[in-house]
């Protein structure tokens, strides 16, 4: 049973920092390492650094950037487009520190894992918000912000205290996000396609 206890718990830890990681990087380093240095978890050594003063005030300093430019309508979506290539890699690098050193097999399959999970949290949001965009008023744009800095939190949270209910409800979460991400697939394709223009844009500076 304590074994059992255990898998869970590490497993609802790899997978929930990835989730988090894909709709709110910063938000989910300052909570882990607030929660570490206060002596609420303790983490694998790989993700002690978490808890160091100066990432925790990097990670909250950036979260303050990202809570407002979340929050305007047109920018929220550049941010998620320059955050695609920050929030995946990051969030298979925390899925992989929160194996641990049990070996080296298991770490890449949680960052291959965790990478997965990240980019599906990181379209669905970045997606959703195109869509949500396309609405002239900005009230719907800041609940929608407000609503996943909330889930951010209250997930690193609940993957940490209650590892089973998490794992429950990230599998519903992973069945929401497949029927949910045909429905937004025109806003993740514009997003696409930004990426594709600044590429574009920067090969022709460069060749010109």
């Amino acid at each position: 049973m304590e074994a059992l206890d255990q898998v869970s718990t590490t497993l609802a830890l790899t997978m929930g920092l990835a989730w988090a990681s894909g709709i709110n990087l910063y938000a989910t380093l300052f909570t882990l390492g607030y929660l570490a240095s206060t002596g609420n978890i303790d983490l694998p050594a790989d993700l002690q650094i978490v808890a160091h003063p100066m990432v925790m005030g990097a990670a909250g300093l950036m979260y303050c950037v990202e809570f407002f430019a979340d929050k305007i309508p047109g920018i929220d979506t550049g941010w998620d487009t320059i955050h695609t290539f920050i929030r995946i890699p990051a969030g298979a690098m925390l899925a992989a520190g929160a194996i641990g050193d049990l070996n080296p097999a298991i770490e890449i399959a949680a960052a291959l894992l965790g990478g997965g999970l990240a980019a599906t949290t990181h379209a669905a949001k970045s997606g959703s918000r195109v869509i949500i965009n396309s609405s002239p008023e900005p009230f719907t744009n800041w609940t929608a912000s407000i609503s996943e800095d909330i889930a951010v939190i209250g997930g690193v949270w609940a993957c940490i205290n209650h590892p089973l209910w998490f794992l429950v409800g990230l599998i519903f979460f992973i069945g929401l996000m497949i029927w949910l991400l045909p429905r937004i697939w025109s806003g993740i394709k514009k997003v696409f396609r930004f990426i594709a223009r600044l590429f574009n844009n920067k090969a022709s500076s460069t060749h010109g």
